[in-house]
Order: structure tokens, then C-alpha cells, then sequence
């Protein structure tokens, strides 16, 4: 997995996440497990196959984590509202069409406040990176070459 960049916030939340699966979620899994299994016959016990999918899971998602924590890039701001940056969130409008649309740029793990994602590597988030409220940028959608105004940064 190529080094991902994270702001400071989400590298927090995601390390936290990530203890707690190792911690209190291993625990609870393992418990749900032997109580399933002590309701008798595995081949035919729903509730022990439900909880061993869930383990599953989450120990995918624990793998998931500590490969993006051991290669992450931390990219603190540096500024408020200042360029666009990974972890910004950015308000853009695109030529010719009223409406402001609100991202956030950075990874998928950065999500939050319901806010659509915009990768930094994809074509949009690539011409974003660096831009400033005012600057109108270009880049290549599968329809053609598009403009969007970024309006401003910032919550």
C-alpha cells in the first residue's frame, strides 16, 4: 500500500480505532463466540457463524488499519483557509452552474460531517491540491476538460 496522507485528526481517530478493536474488541468477539458456542451443535449454529463473520471482519479491518498507520503520512495544516490541501474541506462550484458543492479533501478515512470524499491522487482532487478561494481550476473528467472555481476552504 503506497503511503497514504492523513491529517492529524484522522491519524488520531484512526489509532484510536485501532486500539480499541485490538483491546476491548477482540475481548467482546471472543465472548460472543463462547457463548455461541456453548448453545450446542456448531455445523447448525447461526449465532456462532454470525459471530465468527464478525470476527472476521473485524480483523480485517484491524489489518486494514495498521497498514495505513504504519505507512501514513501526516500532513498538518499550514493554515487556516489557505491553499487546499489534504483534510480541507473545500467549497467549489463548477463553470457555468450555480450551486456550491462542500468536499473533503484527503482519504476515504477522512470522512466525516457527511461530507462527500475527493481524493487528492484523482483528477479533480489533483488540480484542487494547492489552490486558493478565487482560483479557478481545470481537469480532464471522463466527459471532457472541466473548470471549477473553488470558493473557499474551510468548514
Amino acid at each position: 500500500m503506497p503511503p497514504q496522507e492523513l491529517s492529524r485528526a484522522a491519524y488520531e481517530r484512526l489509532k484510536a480505532e485501532l486500539e480499541d478493536l485490538t483491546t476491548r474488541g477482540r475481548v467482546e468477539i471472543a465472548q460472543v463466540i463462547e457463548r455461541a458456542r456453548e448453545l450446542g451443535d456448531l455445523s447448525e449454529n447461526a449465532d456462532y457463524d454470525a459471530a465468527k463473520d464478525d470476527q472476521g471482519r473485524m480483523e480485517a479491518r484491524i489489518r486494514h488499519l495498521e497498514a495505513l498507520l504504519a505507512d501514513a503520512v501526516i500532513v498538518d495544516d499550514e493554515g487556516p483557509d489557505s491553499h487546499v490541501a489534504v483534510g480541507s474541506i473545500v467549497a467549489i462550484r463548477y463553470e457555468g452552474d450555480d450551486e456550491v458543492e462542500r468536499y473533503l479533501i484527503g482519504s476515504i478515512e477522512e470522512r466525516h460531517d457527511d461530507l462527500e470524499v475527493i481524493s487528492p491522487t484523482s483528477p479533480l482532487g489533483a488540480a484542487l491540491m494547492g489552490a486558493a478561494p478565487g482560483d479557478t481550476v481545470k481537469f480532464e473528467a471522463p466527459s471532457g476538460v472541466l473548470s471549477v472555481e473553488v470558493v473557499s476552504i474551510g468548514d
